[in-house]
C-alpha cells in the first residue's frame, strides 16, 4: 500500500488510473479505524479494481464547541488494518493541503443539513460537504462507500452527488454492530 500526502500526486495518480479505465473505489474516512471502515474496504475490493482509502480529521466539521484536538488519531494502527485489507492506496493529507493559506470557498447544504443531528451541529455538513467533494476532485472515484450508520450524512452525500452532476456513484453499505447492538462508531 503506498501512501500518500500530497494532493498533486493522488491527482496525478488516480487520473493515469481512469486513463486506463481503472474502476477506483474510494472511501473517505476521520481514521480511528473499525469494523464498520474494514466492511467498506472489503465492498470496495470486491467491485473496484482499484481501493483508495483517506485519513483526514476534518477541522470544517468541528463546531467550536466541539474539541478537535480529542479526536483519535491512531495512525499507525490504521495503516496497519489497511494493509491487511491489501488496500491500494492511502491518502493522508493534513490540514494545510485541505485548506491552504486564503481558502474560502465552501459547500453550502440547505435543507438536509439542518434538521436532525444538524440542529444540534450547526455548519457540521457543510464542513462534511466540502471536504468531500474537495476528496472527490482529488481522487475522482468511480465508486464511494459510505456506511449506513451516518444516514443524515450519506443523504447529504447523495444529495451533493445529484445537485453537482458528479461522477460518482455511492454504495450504501449496513451497519456493522458491537454484540450489545451499538454501532461501531470513532
Amino acid at each position: 500500500m503506498d501512501v500518500i500526502v500530497d494532493s498533486k500526486k493522488i491527482q496525478k495518480i488516480t487520473l493515469e488510473l481512469r486513463k486506463k479505465n481503472k474502476t477506483i473505489g474510494f472511501i473517505p474516512t476521520m481514521g480511528a479505524l473499525h469494523k464498520g471502515h474494514l466492511k467498506l474496504v472489503k465492498e470496495s475490493k470486491k467491485k473496484n479494481d482499484i481501493t483508495i482509502v483517506s485519513i483526514f480529521v476534518n477541522p470544517a466539521q468541528f463546531s467550536p464547541a466541539e474539541d478537535l484536538t480529542k479526536y483519535p488519531r491512531p495512525f499507525k494502527y490504521d495503516k496497519r488494518l489497511l494493509e491487511e485489507e491489501k488496500v491500494d492506496y492511502l491518502f493522508y493529507p493534513n490540514a494545510k493541503i485541505m485548506y491552504p493559506d486564503g481558502f474560502q470557498t465552501n459547500v453550502t447544504t440547505t435543507k438536509l443539513s439542518n434538521i436532525i443531528e444538524g440542529q444540534s451541529r450547526p455548519g457540521h455538513f457543510n464542513g462534511v460537504a466540502t471536504v468531500v467533494l474537495k476528496l472527490f476532485n482529488l481522487v475522482q472515484p468511480t465508486n464511494t462507500y459510505f456506511g449506513q450508520k451516518d444516514f443524515q450524512q450519506c443523504t447529504v452525500i447523495k444529495q451533493m452527488i445529484c445537485d453537482l452532476n458528479l461522477q460518482v456513484k455511492i454504495n450504501v453499505v449496513s451497519t456493522v454492530r458491537d454484540k450489545n447492538g451499538l454501532a461501531l462508531s470513532s
